[in-house]
């Protein structure tokens, strides 16, 4: 397809496990949209505000603080918001092209699968967090949790060093999410090489592409 302009916002995220290639496959993205002449704008949940990223240090890297499930999903949530408010909203409002590495269902399943909140009610409060905003189409990256945590190099963050056991309770909620949302999320196994599985959510994406602006 050659480079055409894009006029409708369309809002993408990828989520999964750590170590399933959420961050070079959303870059990868961002380059391939920005090919077919989408005005791409690409963030981070946490991040991508001050606000975003002076919580983001809060919760990933300050490993001396203790921090309550609560009080973990609920800095999340409020980073979200921001995102949302100051980042995205906007974006689309301009007819701009959203990919987000991580969204709402990274909290809802990482402190309710992983953590133990209840599924529900995380969802309830993303829902006041984000104003309702979701994405058109979530890219879930799923493999073996242990497989993934192998592929993580360098010094391990807060969520990373939670155990091998939870790391399956949230591979295991992705999955479960997912089964309940067949139209808002698809799953793509991250095991292949990361053209293969580029390939696979460029035709994800694409078909979300043509039945929203028909282009």
């Amino acid at each position: 397809m050659g480079r055409m302009p894009y006029n409708v916002g369309m809002f993408f995220s990828i989520d999964g496990g750590d170590g399933t290639g959420k961050s070079t496959q959303s870059e990868l993205l961002c380059q391939w949209l920005d090919e077919l002449g989408h005005r791409v704008i690409a963030c981070r949940d946490p991040g991508s505000t001050n606000l975003g990223e002076a919580v983001r240090e809060l919760l990933l890297d300050r490993h001396d603080l203790q921090i309550d499930r609560r009080s973990e999903m609920l800095l999340y949530m409020a980073a979200r918001a921001q995102l949302v408010e100051q980042v995205i909203r906007p974006a689309l409002k301009q007819g701009k092209t959203v990919v987000s590495d991580r969204y709402l269902l990274a909290n809802v399943v990482y402190q309710g699968y992983g953590g133990g909140l209840d599924v529900e009610m995380l969802w309830q409060v993303g829902q006041v967090a984000t104003g309702r905003l979701m994405p058109d189409l979530t890219i879930l990256l799923d493999m073996p949790a242990g497989a993934a945590a192998s592929r993580i190099t360098g010094r391990l963050d807060r969520m990373e060093k939670q155990g091998d056991a939870f790391h399956a309770r949230v591979r295991e909620g992705f999955l479960a999410e997912a089964a309940r949302r067949p139209g808002e999320i698809v799953v793509i196994n991250a095991a292949g090489t990361i053209e293969q599985v580029q390939e696979e959510i460029r035709a994800a994406v694409k078909r979300v592409i043509y039945s929203n602006c028909k282009c």
